[in-house]
């Protein structure tokens, strides 16, 4: 093969693309037969690796070869249905293929103009969304909203709070103005996205204020108010209050009616972030952790923890669509199309941080297409049903106990025996490969969290879990 020739052709592409797809499934059958947690150590991986890379074409046998060998062992298998740590990034096939089918594509849509579809598609399916978690009109097209898919909840959040705080100064920080004085407000239990995001946005951690939380761990609003009026009367401007559905440590729901009458009166940006939770209002009877929503300027989840859509994927709603657009456009010569300039599409390259976009909505798409509503309600039921049995063993066991109320299809709970057991029963368990745990501390005590989520995770594996847990307990108190 000489140099200017492309080192696989179309039918190069056919013969090794199906061995992909073949090595994918034939992985997802097995994944279960692997210790969850990879069991490599620092620097493993490198060390297979050589030091220089080839100076010829290698063949792409062997390429899957050395993912086999070198890659395989350094992964932490999220797919594995004993993966309870975190939160779920649960996927599927039609997932995986959407997305392989964006890849193929390979279009970048950071304009209506650059692919029609993408943008088109995108506005659809983020409108089937919301009707399917049933979220207030004003976040779909069809209003002076809208939504659209950020990578994460991450950056759905900055963009959020970056919105709010052009809004508190009438647009002059985008244009250099002195952000100092801004103050946000988020729970004690609020993502950590929150703090990270006050220092990108120029705010800094210092004016974010972390409101305690009740007994159940969501945030308390006479403490919201109090640090409101707190910071009035010292001069400071109020602008932006993170409120969680399902916070990351033990899926705690803040008040959103109380904190939205807050948001009200002080005239704060309220965002709501349900990152992992949200997706159970897809089922009407879990939509009650929405209740108080109408207040929102902003809203995120994110459908690759569970709703099983392949990372990255994350569906962001806002209110005003103009205030996230006056924040974040720019347009330089070289994007300007007679479609933008006339204002008849959406260009959502305004609506995120990057410029560059993926065709993520094509996965989504496949997903709402091939299980169809009830089936993702199916799922989801499933889980929190899985859910509620854990927590009964938990409750049932004299030597364990529920740190936290019950939370959709997260449980945490802890060995009465202390930090130290809890912390050798985790270690135990995610050192011998048969199943993952991550802790959180609540009331300042290590407490272990079960987070069921992974798409094919049935009651077997949370019994064999519980199982495990117990023997683990057994041995080490």
């Amino acid at each position: 093969m000489t140099n200017d020739q492309c080192p696989m052709t179309n039918d190069e592409f056919r013969r090794y693309g199906y061995a992909v797809i073949d090595w994918i499934a034939k992985y997802l059958e097995n994944v279960e037969r692997y210790p969850v947690m990879s069991q490599v150590q620092p620097g493993d991986i490198r060390a297979q690796l050589p030091d220089r890379p080839p100076d010829d074409p290698e063949p792409f046998d062997q390429l899957l070869a050395d993912v086999e060998r070198v890659i395989l062992p350094g992964i932490t298998h999220w797919q594995s249905p004993n993966f309870f740590a975190y939160f779920p990034a649960s996927s599927s096939g039609p997932s995986v293929l959407g997305d392989l089918l964006s890849s193929g594509l390979g279009i970048q849509g950071m304009l209506w103009l650059t692919s029609p579809a993408c943008t088109e598609l995108e506005t659809h399916v983020l409108d089937w969304v919301a009707e399917m978690l049933g979220l207030p009109g004003k976040f779909k097209s069809d209003s002076a909203g809208g939504g659209v898919i950020q990578d994460s909840a991450s950056s759905a959040s900055l963009c959020a709070l970056l919105a709010a705080r052009e809004r508190a100064t009438g647009y002059e920080t985008r244009r250099g103005g002195l952000a100092k004085h801004l103050v946000a407000y988020a729970s004690e239990h609020a993502h950590s996205s929150i703090e990270k995001g006050m220092n990108i946005a120029g705010l800094g951690t210092d004016n974010l204020r972390k409101i305690p939380s009740d007994e159940r761990f969501a945030l308390r609003p006479d403490a919201l108010q109090a640090a409101i009026e707190a910071d009035l009367a010292t001069g400071r401007t109020p602008c932006f209050v993170s409120a969680a559905v399902g916070t990351t440590s033990c899926g705690s729901i803040d008040p959103l009616v109380e904190i939205g009458e807050i948001c009200r009166r002080f005239g704060l940006w309220m965002h709501v972030d349900a990152a992992m939770a949200g997706t159970a209002a897809i089922c009407p009877e879990f939509r009650d952790i929405h209740r108080g929503l109408e207040a929102a300027d902003s809203y995120c989840f994110n459908p690759h923890k569970w709703m099983f859509t392949n990372f990255d994927c994350d569906c962001f709603f806002v209110a005003d669509r103009k205030a996230l657009i006056q924040t974040l456009s720019i347009l330089p010569e070289y994007l300007r199309n007679q479609a933008t300039e006339a204002g008849s599409v959406i260009d959502y390259r305004d609506w995120q941080i990057p410029l560059g976009r993926r065709f993520r909505s094509l996965k989504l798409w496949f997903v709402i297409r091939s299980f169809g509503v009830r089936g993702i309600q199916e799922r989801i039921r499933r889980h929190v049903a899985i859910a509620q049995q854990f927590a009964a063993w938990v409750v049932a066991d004299p030597d364990f106990e529920l740190a936290a109320p019950e939370a959709l299809s997260l449980v945490c709970f802890r060995h009465r025996g202390g930090d130290a057991i809890n912390q050798q029963i985790m270690d135990r368990l995610n050192q011998s490969g048969q199943l993952y745990l991550t802790h959180t501390r609540l009331c300042d005590k290590l407490t272990l969290r079960l987070a069921i989520g992974q798409t094919n995770t049935e009651l077997r594996h949370v019994e064999r879990a519980w199982q495990l847990i117990r023997e683990a307990s057994g041995s080490v108190a």
